[in-house]
């Protein structure tokens, strides 16, 4: 069985405006006994997963946040080092670190790389000044790029740098030449995110209460168009809603996601689906550090939840994640999974009004389909 495995690092330097993901700013004495507890889960999960799966092997490791970059590069060596006893980690595995552009120098880089991790992620967000400032990044334009040269001179060669649109205010000037000075750069990979207001995060909060516009959503759609035109010109085309990728460079990490297969986590927060007989397990990790800890230390884990996915909703996973990837899902996998195959007459109607294609037992949105996908779901599964 092959499996993605995630690791999650929830410490920042500065949580960004409209950050609702589970991390924790200005807790460096955290880091540790956190990564030591790492560990220690890491440790517990395998040996758990190898005995349900003895043939279960890692073929992908997401150091994700977080900050990650934040851990030294001796605690991601051990957690590596651990993924590959513990968990077979493949030789040939894709092993991807998030960091934050002016966190990280060459020499930190460097030693990230000798470790074995040989994808990086930079959260890039903007070329902008303001939407920097907007988005409470920590850093510049000018320390992404510097970082961007420091990961080449440290010997990446797989490059994501994260991009987020629609924000408030935003026009297609801006934009368009945050994707010029970005694809100047010559990445691999991009990840161009469409902004989400979550509730309770600082952004949100100021457009509540008028102190920032809110975003145009139909803005967002003309932005939307205009990334897709630029990045398939600069031969990064779309393989995912979100994700855009030279030939070859795809993350193979999320794939794993977007293609429903396995994936365990580690660490406070993470989520695993792992496969029990014909069944889905679904793994909940409790969400607050220092608590997480205190579990791993008595227990060696944090998991606070685990219940089995049923099988409409495990259906309904694959429709949700294989129809984000242009590649689709293979509707005889989706009923095998339903016990319910999807009747023709809702493809037959989708795919009049250009919203799905069907090429034998393979459905695919069409781009058209995956702006809206959501509704073309919901069809599709009523």
């Amino acid at each position: 069985m092959d499996l993605a495995l995630y690791i999650h690092v929830p410490f920042c330097v500065r949580r960004c405006t409209y950050c609702d993901f589970v991390t924790y700013a200005d807790r460096p004495t955290l880091l540790t006994p956190y990564a030591a507890a790492l560990l220690t889960e890491l440790h517990q999960q395998a040996a758990t997963l190898l005995a349900r799966h003895p043939t279960a092997s890692a073929t992908t490791l997401y150091f994700g946040g977080g900050t990650p970059s934040l851990l030294p590069p001796a605690a991601i060596a051990a957690l590596i080092e651990a993924a590959r006893e513990d968990l077979h980690l493949s030789p040939a595995a894709e092993i991807t670190l998030e960091a934050n552009p002016g966190t990280v120098q060459v020499e930190q880089l460097s030693a990230l790389r000798r470790a074995g991790v040989n994808r990086l992620s930079l959260g890039v967000q903007s070329a902008d000044a303001g939407e920097l400032r907007l988005l409470g990044r920590i850093h510049t334009w000018e320390e992404a790029a510097r970082t961007v040269a420091a990961a080449r001179q440290a010997g990446f060669d797989n490059l994501n740098l994260d991009l987020i649109f629609g924000l408030p205010g935003q026009t297609l000037t801006p934009w368009q030449h945050t994707l010029e000075a970005t694809l100047a750069l010559a990445p691999e990979h991009l990840s161009l995110y469409a902004l989400t207001l979550e509730p309770g995060t600082p952004l949100a909060e100021a457009v509540a209460r008028g102190a920032v516009p809110e975003p145009d959503p139909d803005l967002a759609a003309d932005l939307y168009d205009l990334t897709q035109e630029m990045t398939a010109a600069a031969g990064l085309p779309s393989y995912e809603i979100s994700n855009h990728a030279k030939a070859g460079d795809e993350s193979r990490h999320n794939l794993l996601y977007w293609r429903y297969g396995e994936y365990a986590g580690v660490g406070p927060g993470a989520h695993s689906r792992l496969a029990e007989g014909s069944n889905r397990i679904a793994l909940i990790a409790e969400k607050h550090p220092e608590t997480w800890r205190s579990l791993v230390t008595a227990q060696g884990h944090g998991i606070v939840s685990e219940e089995i996915v049923a099988a409409e909703a495990q259906a309904r996973e694959m429709m949700l994640m294989g129809l984000r990837i242009t590649e689709g899902i293979d509707l005889a996998a989706h009923a095998r999974l339903s016990n319910r195959p999807i009747a023709p007459e809702k493809i037959a109607a989708l795919s009049e009004l250009g919203l799905v294609t069907q090429e034998k037992t393979r459905l695919r949105a069409t781009e058209a389909g995956r702006r809206i996908l959501n509704a073309v779901i919901a069809e599709l599964a009523e």
